[in-house]
């Protein structure tokens, strides 16, 4: 099934770029929108797999536009363009729940791969690269929190899961450290994600330092 997208950014060229490179990749470019109000709306409209979203938008900014499409039930992903790397404004889409950020400059095969990489439910950030980030700019605990969920339904075994997600662990360094098959890892972070209504990891690290479950410097 050929990946459906719409490309948000208030520069003509940047657009057009974009579509020229996913195009010659086997990937539908479904529609543009020149400023996140326009996202939201060819969003609704048009049902994409995937929004590449610029932060910095006229009307209405990429943030905002990622938060008021994220919080209706949707399939839709959101990656995040930006040129900063690890933009404050980054942190909190994915406190939202976009599944990562590339930086505009980046090459026509990482774009796509990044591209056909979230629509199978996986964030592109890795937890090691999402940590240090959540790390800059997450608010402590004691501030309100980004993402709100309850705790108190996990198990204890997915609660230690999540705690290790949060401090960066992979995979399989959390199955070494849980004395754990990989698989069952990947059972119990599903079933973390179903319960707290999580889309990928990059949020579930969001969470934990969000909720105090991590604090900086856990390892």
């Amino acid at each position: 099934m050929t990946t459906r997208v719409v490309i948000a950014d208030d520069q003509a060229l940047v657009r057009t770029g974009f579509r020229m490179i996913l195009t010659a990749r086997g990937i539908e470019v479904v529609g543009e929108a020149a400023d996140g109000a326009e996202a939201v709306d060819a969003v609704r409209r048009l049902n994409p797999d995937v929004v590449l979203m610029d932060i910095r938008m006229p009307t209405m900014d990429g943030l905002e536009a990622t938060r008021r499409i994220l919080a209706t039930p949707t399939d839709c992903r959101v990656l995040i363009l930006t040129t900063f790397d690890l933009d404050s404004y980054v942190y909190a889409a994915l406190a939202a729940g976009a599944s990562g950020f590339l930086l505009k400059d980046v090459t026509p095969e990482h774009l796509a791969a990044a591209v056909r990489l979230v629509t199978t439910g996986d964030a592109l950030l890795s937890p090691s690269i999402t940590r240090r980030l959540v790390e800059r700019f997450a608010t402590p605990a004691a501030a309100q929190p980004a993402i709100h969920r309850d705790l108190s339904n996990l198990t204890p075994r997915e609660l230690e899961v999540l705690t290790l997600m949060g401090q960066g662990l992979s995979n399989a360094e959390i199955a070494t450290a849980l004395t754990l098959s990989e698989a069952t890892v990947k059972t119990h972070a599903a079933r973390i994600f179903a319960k707290l209504t999580l889309r990928d990891r990059s949020q579930a690290v969001v969470l934990a330092y969000e909720t105090g479950l991590v604090t900086p410097g856990d390892r």
